[in-house]
């Protein structure tokens, strides 16, 4: 994964009518409920369920936040019982045998790799380890080092076996980390199991990773989504200056950049995510945001396009159907990039 360290990040923000926790229309309407924010995975999570009942509403809920804590239990990197450190810890000595939801994910991630050609990479464990190894000593890494870190990173060294559903590593000191696809598999999860029970519409937002279905909130057409202003910082829960809005149906968006989650060595800004080419954090885009069919598109393409920066990421997103994205250059005063169908997205 490129998205290293566990900060809580919320980087884009819906905007929903009301601020009690449901309303109650008419016997013809449906009732909305919102679970307000709870921490899992790492970060903040939303749920916003829309459907005939409050019952049925809250069922709804507690069922996203049920697929959500699995994922986590399964491909948590800073849980040491989770089934991903087993992995990490055993997958060069043998073949490790996976929950299917984490073989799913790993096949997604390799894909993804495979795709953006290398730019996103779940195997960037052992770099993300380098790198808050120097933030706490407060000490820059040497090349050797990046170097040799750089040896135990690469999707092609990831071995994955469809037939046993085992993961090897042809590298001894091989990390996965999936913080930059597991919370988008867990949002498309969370809606699934949402739209099993019962609702009609909803919105899923784990830590910026966003999706929204269905009908939307009484007295809207379509979900708004807020995208923040990268230059203005915002505070935990996502409050800030609003860069534009965005009006979905049926989409997922996902937000990439380094203006919230950084380490600082020897005084200088680090990005948490890792450009594998050369060891040291993306640095070409302040920002990205991906508008994408799924959560796991969304999630995996923006930390992608982060590291390939704007012509070689604009380039991946118009060679993708149904994918939109919209960049932030480098510069506080740089205008944002809209691929060719992302502003027909915008309020």
């Amino acid at each position: 994964m490129n998205r290293t360290g566990r900060g809580i990040a919320v980087v884009v923000v819906c905007l929903l009518l009301g601020g009690a926790l449901y309303v109650g229309l008419t016997a013809r309407k449906m009732v909305q409920v919102d679970s307000g924010y709870k921490v899992v995975m790492g970060t903040f999570s939303r749920a916003v369920a829309i459907a005939p009942s409050e019952k049925v509403a809250r069922a709804c809920i507690a069922a996203a936040f049920e697929e959500q804590r699995r994922v986590e239990e399964l491909m948590s990197y800073h849980n040491c019982d989770s089934e991903l450190n087993t992995v990490n810890r055993e997958a060069h000595q043998r073949a490790v045998e996976v929950d299917e939801a984490t073989f799913e994910v790993l096949e997604k991630a390799r894909q993804f790799s495979e795709l953006s050609g290398g730019a996103f990479d779940v195997t960037i464990g052992a770099l993300g380890e380098l790198w808050r190894r120097a933030a706490a000593a407060d000490t820059v890494p040497t090349e050797a080092e990046i170097a040799e870190a750089k040896s135990r990173v690469g999707y092609d060294k990831l071995l994955l076996d469809t037939n046993t559903r085992t993961v090897r590593f042809a590298a001894e000191g091989m990390r996965i980390d999936l913080g930059g696809i597991a919370k988008g598999y867990a949002v498309d999860k969370s809606v699934a199991a949402m739209k099993k029970r019962g609702a009609a519409g909803g919105m899923v937002d784990l830590g910026g990773n966003i999706r929204c279905f269905g009908r939307p909130p009484e007295g809207q057409e379509c979900w708004r989504v807020g995208l923040q202003d990268p230059n203005v910082a915002p505070d935990e829960l996502g409050g800030s200056k609003l860069l534009l809005v965005l009006t979905l149906t049926d989409e997922s968006v996902a937000t990439s950049g380094d203006y919230r989650r950084f380490v600082k060595v020897q005084g200088s800004k680090e990005s948490h995510i890792i450009d594998t080419g050369t060891g040291k954090g993306a640095h070409k885009l302040v920002s990205d945001t991906i508008i994408a069919s799924n959560a796991v598109t969304a999630d995996a393409l923006s930390t992608a396009v982060n590291v390939l920066g704007p012509e070689a990421g604009l380039a991946l997103v118009e060679s993708i159907p149904d994918v939109e994205a919209i960049l932030i250059p480098v510069g506080r005063d740089a205008q944002p990039i809209f691929s060719s169908g992302a502003k027909a997205y915008v309020r």
